[in-house]
């Protein structure tokens, strides 16, 4: 099950541990499947409006169950179904190297975050010799493996990385990236007509 790998919920602590909730009132986790990181954030901070979306209704279902506190969404994150600037932290673990368009992704963020917002991204180093094509599902690792790499993709939805670090998982390395956005207020056009938020 997703929820006993030690991967997935080490990550997730990690992510919890590494983002600053001062002055967050609301957090978006994208693609967050049983709600680990949320379930984690919320033992820092019980008071944070917790947001989770995710493609999977089962894996909602789970985090329904786990984290009734927390408000979980089917969309995708291609066009999130939140207003303009609704929210001060988004996260997004283990996940970015599955979007078809990150691009478009790291735009609809932009946009629903607030001013001064936080993205925290945790993306995966892979170890020597390891290739996405003996994968059984399209990802791309390599585009988020670095720092370096993680800025320059989220560079063109007004992203840059503030700070990041790194974690160790048994053979798993996961790089924890934070970035601010100036896309707020310069860029962001409101779009989505409706909202469910």
């Amino acid at each position: 099950m997703y929820d006993a790998s030690v991967m997935h919920r080490g990550v997730a602590r990690a992510v919890a541990d590494f983002v600053v909730l001062d002055g967050v009132r609301a957090v978006l986790d994208v693609a967050t499947g049983t709600g680990l990181v949320l379930r984690a954030i919320a033992v820092r901070d019980p008071q944070v409006r917790l947001i989770g979306i995710d493609i999977s209704a089962g894996m909602l279902e789970v985090a329904r169950n786990e984290l009734p506190a927390g408000e979980f969404i089917e969309g995708r994150a291609e066009r999130l179904p939140l207003l303009d600037a609704s929210v001060d932290l988004v996260t997004c673990a283990t996940a970015m190297h599955l979007m078809a368009e990150p691009g478009v992704v790291f735009s609809e963020i932009a946009r629903v975050l607030a001013p001064r917002g936080r993205l925290v991204l945790a993306t995966f180093q892979p170890p020597p010799g390891h290739s996405d094509a003996s994968r059984p599902y399209r990802a791309n690792h390599a585009a988020f493996e670095t720092a370096d790499l993680v800025a320059a993709a989220a560079a063109p939805a007004g992203f840059s990385v503030s700070r990041n670090a790194t974690g160790r998982y048994g053979d798993d390395v996961c790089l924890l990236t934070e970035l601010t956005s100036s896309w707020f207020g310069s860029q962001c056009e409101t779009h989505l007509e409706t909202s469910i938020i």
